[in-house]
């Protein structure tokens, strides 16, 4: 039998033909000694390997040495990686590495697209990562880019199933401008000077938003040991009838597990959609949207969801609509005033309480006994309710401050955008066409 030929090298004409991008598709013109590429002629793209849970606790859990596995929770949304996870690889041979200086994009869930992080050292990482190693451009040139509108409109216009990802074969044919190496360089190094300010900016904004936090306990402090109420109960001739209660006594914990099919156009609510501390709820997405498939908790309205996991970062709020919830969450029913309730969990009495009460060390969470263990302090339906007045009048004043710094925030975020347009379409920095070209880098990178 006759041996198969084996396909010809491209040429370079022929690898240059499939990486550039034709006039007629390119997003908005770039200076003249630029050039728009297909993302994966720049930088190779691959995705890491999934742990069970049994796995990770019994084989990398705490381990002495190996590199660090980064999951999709190890990024946050200000693009910092957490290596301190306790779980570290050593059999590499099975697990797929990214360098130092490799960008990890979530391309998976309802982060996909938004969570990204850039490694200070080699790593192993999860299924739902993918790798953007650079084969020639500046490596933070390529992380940057990723965290532009240009990247992620390319992003969100492919995203689909239920999962709402996007595959490697269609993220390596987005488009990317690229510059000469010192072009590239020179625009970091203006992008990071810059970010590092509006970071500086944001640190103090930042502050006042702890501030705002630190009053918001004082004030709850003062109305649960009865300061807020004083004048109210010698107005009202009503005694001190203050107790601590079980929480089990004055809640119910709802665990009511379903199946996400028959509910795919619910709210799909997790730890990751309630700010921490405050009761706010933050965007969140549909079951469908998030790709659910595991069985979360059915809540009603007028309940109260707690975050299990992590009780340090008191997680809660009261829900006015159906929906679904993580199954790291609990359904609350109030016996008592509902608001009086939830009031009561955002303060550091109750905060205290459940952070030490929390089993597990590594993801600490408190199972429903310990839950139901909790002393609440609790006077009579009337001064519940008198509380409950007072704190809905007094608190959103101090709310006022912190969404104010909540906008601020905002316009910081527009003006890194901003700066990030401005890099991409080559009017950041004063261009140098005497350096080089972005064709003759291609070429470069295209040779080897």
């Amino acid at each position: 039998m006759a041996k198969e030929k084996k396909k010809a090298e491209p040429s370079l004409e022929e690898k240059l033909e499939q990486a550039l991008v034709s006039v007629e598709e390119q997003p908005y013109g770039v200076p003249g000694n630029w050039c728009w590429v297909k993302l994966n002629s720049v930088s190779e793209m691959y995705t890491g390997n999934s742990i069970n849970e049994k796995t990770k606790r019994e084989k990398y859990l705490h381990q002495p040495e190996g590199l660090n596995f980064i999951a999709t929770k190890d990024i946050d949304f200000d693009h910092c990686i957490v290596y301190d996870n306790g779980v570290k690889i050593n059999d590499y041979d099975k697990f797929k590495i990214a360098p130092e200086h490799t960008s990890l994009l979530c391309i998976e869930g309802g982060s996909a697209g938004r969570k990204l992080g850039f490694t200070r050292e080699s790593v192993c990482f999860g299924n739902k990562l993918c790798a953007f190693v650079s084969k020639g451009c500046v490596p933070k040139y390529i992380y940057y880019y990723l965290q532009s509108d240009v990247f992620y409109t390319q992003f969100a216009n492919r995203r689909h199933g239920l999962i709402g990802g996007v595959s490697i074969k269609e993220i390596s044919v987005f488009l990317i401008p690229i510059a000469a190496i010192e072009e590239q360089q020179r625009i970091v190094e203006i992008i990071e000077s810059l970010f590092a300010k509006l970071d500086e900016a944001k640190e103090k904004v930042m502050e006042v938003r702890e501030l705002y936090l630190v009053r918001r306990a004082a004030i709850l402090r003062q109305a649960f040991t009865g300061k807020l109420t004083n004048a109210w109960r010698e107005q009202h001739k009503i005694g001190n009838t203050w107790a601590e209660k079980a929480f089990g006594e004055v809640a119910s914990i709802k665990s009511n597990l379903v199946k996400p099919s028959g509910y795919q156009d619910y709210p799909h609510i997790a730890p990751d959609n309630i700010e921490k501390r405050t009761g706010v709820l933050l965007q969140y997405h549909t079951i469908a949207e998030d790709g659910v498939k595991s069985g979360k908790h059915r809540f009603y309205p007028g309940q109260i969801l707690y975050s299990k996991i992590r009780p340090y970062l008191s997680k809660v709020i009261i829900v006015d609509f159906d929906g679904l919830c993580s199954a790291d969450m609990y359904p609350i029913e109030a016996k008592e005033n509902t608001r009086y309730l939830w009031y009561y969990m955002l303060s550091d009495d109750f905060l205290e309480q459940a952070s030490s009460a929390g089993s597990r060390s590594v993801l600490p969470k408190i199972n429903q006994k310990e839950l139901s263990q909790l002393l609440v302090k609790i006077p009579c339906m009337e001064e519940q309710e008198e509380v409950v007045k007072i704190l809905d009048r007094v608190l959103p004043y101090e709310q006022k401050v912190a969404e104010h710094a909540e906008a601020v925030l905002g316009q910081i975020d527009e003006m890194k955008q901003a700066i990030l347009s401005k890099a991409y379409r080559g009017t950041l920095s004063a261009n140098n066409p005497k350096e080089g070209s972005a064709i003759g880098l291609l070429q470069k990178i295209l040779r080897n």
